[in-house]
C-alpha cells in the first residue's frame, strides 16, 4: 500500500502528459476486462460437446441437444448451429456458410484489439512528449547568469522521468494484453476450424452412405 501510495504522489510531479496517459490507462484496463470477460462467457467449448464432435459418426441429435443447453451468445454455438442447419445441403454450400459465421466471429474477436496496438504506440510517444515539456521547463530555469530555481529544475526532470516510466509502462501492459489476446483469437478460430472439418466430414460420410444405399437399391 505504501508503494503505491508513493507512485500516485509522484505522478503528481508529472506534469500535463499524466493525463492523457492516464486516459490511456483507463482504455486500456476497459479492453482487456471486456476481452476477458468474453472469452471466460462465450469462448468455452463444454467437454462433452468436444468428446461428441470428436466421436466417429456422432449423433446429430445429440449435438443439436447439447447446442440447445449453451448460451446463444457463445461463438461455439454460433458456429456448429451454422453448420448443423445447413447439414441437409450440399457440402460446399455448408462450408461457405461455416467460413462466412468464422469471418463474423473473428471481426467480433478482434474488437477493441485496434485500441491496444494505439496505447503500446501512443504512450511512450506521449511519455517523450512529457519528457520533452520536463526539460524545457527545466532549462527555461538555467539563465545567463546561472541557475536560477534550483527546485524548480528538479520538478522539471523529475516530470520527464515520471511520464516516460509511466508511459513505458501503459505500453508494456498493453502490449502483453495485446500478445495474449491476438494468441487467443488464432487459438479459438484454429479448434473452430478444426472442429468445423469433423461436422464437414460427417456430413461427407453420411452423404456417402446415402449415395451408396441407392446404388444399391
Amino acid at each position: 500500500m505504501q508503494e503505491i501510495h508513493m507512485a500516485l504522489e509522484a505522478m503528481k510531479f508529472g506534469g500535463t502528459m499524466v493525463y492523457p496517459l492516464l486516459l490511456l490507462a483507463v482504455l486500456a484496463l476497459v479492453v482487456m476486462l471486456d476481452k476477458a470477460f468474453v472469452y471466460y462467457r462465450f469462448v468455452r467449448l463444454p467437454g462433452p460437446m468436444l468428446e461428441l464432435v470428436e466421436t466417429y459418426d456422432f449423433s446429430w441429435a445429440e449435438l443439436d441437444k447439447q447446442l440447445t443447453g449453451l448460451d446463444q451468445r457463445n461463438y461455439f454455438q454460433r458456429f456448429f448451429r451454422v453448420v448443423m442447419d445447413n447439414r441437409g445441403k450440399p457440402v460446399w454450400w455448408v462450408e461457405s456458410r461455416a467460413g462466412d459465421e468464422a469471418q463474423l466471429i473473428e471481426k467480433s474477436l478482434s474488437r477493441g484489439l485496434w485500441v491496444l496496438e494505439t496505447i503500446v504506440t501512443a504512450a511512450p510517444l506521449l511519455g517523450l512528449l512529457g519528457t520533452i515539456t520536463g526539460m524545457m521547463h527545466a532549462f527555461n530555469l538555467i539563465g545567463n547568469n546561472g541557475l536560477v530555481d534550483p527546485t524548480g529544475v528538479t520538478g522539471g526532470v523529475a516530470q520527464a522521468l515520471i511520464a516516460t516510466a509511466l508511459g513505458l509502462f501503459i505500453a508494456v501492459i498493453a502490449l502483453f494484453a495485446f500478445n495474449f489476446f491476438s494468441r487467443r483469437q488464432s487459438q479459438v478460430l484454429d479448434e473452430m476450424e478444426r472442429l468445423g472439418t469433423r461436422l464437414v466430414d460427417n456430413i461427407r460420410m453420411a452423404n456417402h452412405f446415402q449415395e451408396g444405399a441407392h446404388e444399391t437399391a
